[in-house]
C-alpha cells in the first residue's frame, strides 16, 4: 500500500504540479512517448546485455514483491521453527534412520507435508535436508562450528542470487540519466534541422528535447532506484527465514537448552512477523 501511495505522490508532486502551474500538459504528452521508448527502452536493451534470462524474470517477480511484501509471514516463521526443531528432536531420540526417508524424498513425509507453504520453496527445504544429511552422515561427530560455516556459504550464495534483481534495476537507474541526456542530445540535433522554423515551433521541439533530460533523472530516482531499493529490503525479510533455520540447527549442536533454541531462532526475525516466545513454545508442546 505503500509503495503505491509513494507512486501516487511522486507522480502528483512532478507533473501535477507542472499543470496547477500552467504548463502545458499536451507539450508533456506529445513528446513523452517518443522519450520514453528512446530513454527506457536503451535502458532495458543495455540490462539485458548484461543480465541473464533468470534475472530478468526476478525483476518481474520482485516487481509484485514492491507491492505485496515478503511472502513469509508469522505463520511460516512459526512452522519453520516447528519443523525444524521437530526433526532434530526426532534425530536425537529416534536416531538417523528415523529420517532417512523423509530426507532423501520430503514431498513424502509426513514430517514436511505439514507445511505445504514451506515446501513451495525447494531452496529451504533442500537446507534442511542437506544439513540432517550431513548430520547423519557424521554418526554425531559433527562439528557445530563447520555446520555454521556451511550453512553461512549456502545462505549467502542464495541471497546473492537473490539479489541480482535490485542490483540490475540500480545499474539501469544508473544509466537513466545518461540515457536521458542522449536523447536531448537527438532532440537538439533535429531542432537545428528546423533552426528556420517560427519561434514557436522553436520552442516546442526544444521543450520536447529538454523532456528527455526530465525523464531520465525522473524515472531513475523517482521510480527505478526506489523500486529497486524496496525489492532489496524485501529479499532481506525473505532471507530472515533461512538464518531461523541455521540458528536452530546450530544452537541444538552446541547443546544448548530447548529455551535457548527458540529465542535464537527468534532473533532472526524481524518484530513485525517474530512469533512470541510463548507462541513457539506452546507449539511445540502441542498445546
Amino acid at each position: 500500500m505503500l509503495s503505491i501511495i509513494g507512486l501516487v505522490i511522486i507522480h502528483f508532486c512532478v507533473f501535477g504540479v507542472f499543470v496547477l502551474h500552467g504548463g502545458s500538459a499536451k507539450v508533456l504528452l506529445d513528446a513523452l512517448p517518443l522519450e520514453l521508448v528512446t530513454i527506457l527502452g536503451a535502458g532495458i536493451g543495455g540490462m539485458l546485455i548484461s543480465t541473464e534470462l533468470s534475472t530478468i524474470r526476478d525483476i518481474g517477480a520482485g516487481i509484485g514483491k514492491v507491492f505485496a511484501g515478503s511472502k513469509w509471514k508469522k505463520r511460516d516463521f512459526l512452522d519453520t521453527i516447528l519443523l525444524v526443531s521437530n526433526l532434530m528432536k526426532i534425530l536425537r531420540t529416534k536416531g538417523a534412520r528415523a529420517l532417512e526417508g523423509d530426507i532423501e524424498v520430503p514431498a513424502e513425509s509426513q514430517y514436511f507435508r505439514e507445511y505445504p507453504r514451506l515446501m513451495k520453496d525447494s531452496d529451504l527445504i533442500h537446507l534442511i535436508t542437506d544439513t540432517i544429511r550431513i548430520m547423519i552422515i557424521s554418526s554425531g561427530n559433527v562439528n557445530a562450528f563447520a555446520v555454521e560455516e556451511i550453512m553461512d556459504i549456502r545462505i549467502k550464495r542464495h541471497q546473492s542470487k537473490l539479489n541480482h534483481a535490485s542490483e540490475a534495476l540500480l545499474t539501469l537507474a544508473g544509466a537513466l540519466p545518461a540515457l536521458g541526456i542522449v536523447a536531448c542530445v537527438l532532440g537538439i540535433v533535429k531542432t537545428m534541422a528546423s533552426i528556420d522554423q517560427p519561434p514557436a515551433i522553436l520552442g516546442g521541439l526544444i521543450g520536447a528535447a529538454l523532456l528527455g533530460t526530465f525523464l531520465g533523472v525522473f524515472l531513475s530516482y523517482g521510480i527505478i532506484e526506489p523500486i529497486a531499493k524496496r525489492i532489496e529490503h524485501v529479499t532481506k525479510e525473505e532471507g530472515q527465514i533461512y538464518l531461523v533455520v541455521k540458528h536452530i540447527f546450530v544452537a541444538t549442536l552446541h547443546g544448548h537448552p530447548q529455551a535457548l533454541v527458540i529465542e535464537a531462532a527468534r532473533a532472526a526475525i524481524s518484530h513485525r512477523e517474530q512469533p512470541s516466545f510463548n507462541e513457539v513454545f506452546d507449539q511445540l508442546l502441542g498445546r
